[in-house]
């Protein structure tokens, strides 16, 4: 079964989430996680490599950034994206010094864009699990 989120419009990264755990657009004009791999760090801070892709237009339409979350949408850490990707789709972005309570077993990897907010595909990533529907994790 999919995991999938549906998220108000909000405009700011600490948005509190709704999770739907039926309901996401496939389509581009939202922002997609296509896949994560999370590193742990000896210090137990995390980095996120999280590969996105959207129908960037320019800056009129593109994909601002990604977001670590509890299930509950609290923000553990965050991308921002400086600029449009019109022509590298999709890309690669990665946030280091995460830090991840240690009583989560799982987070939310989502992604946003300047028009259509969050509503994309995410990636649920299970932390003590090394591989999942769209994600890969390694820990020391």
């Amino acid at each position: 079964m999919k995991k999938y989120l549906m998220i108000s419009l909000m405009a700011s990264f600490n948005a509190i989430a709704e999770i739907n755990t039926e309901d996401f657009s496939e389509s581009l004009e939202y922002a997609q996680v296509i896949q994560v791999k999370a590193v742990q760090h000896k210090n137990e801070s995390w980095c996120f490599h999280t590969k996105v892709k959207h129908n960037d237009q320019g800056w009129d339409h593109y994909a601002i950034g990604w977001e670590v979350i509890d299930l509950e949408g609290n923000q553990l850490g965050n991308r921002v994206l400086a600029h449009p990707h019109d022509n590298e789709q999709p890309f690669t972005r990665s946030q280091c010094g995460i830090n991840i309570p240690k009583e989560l077993l799982q987070v939310i990897v989502r992604a946003k864009c300047n028009q259509h907010g969050f509503g994309g595909k995410p990636i649920v990533v299970n932390l003590h699990q090394k591989e999942g529907e769209g994600y890969t994790l390694r820990r020391p």
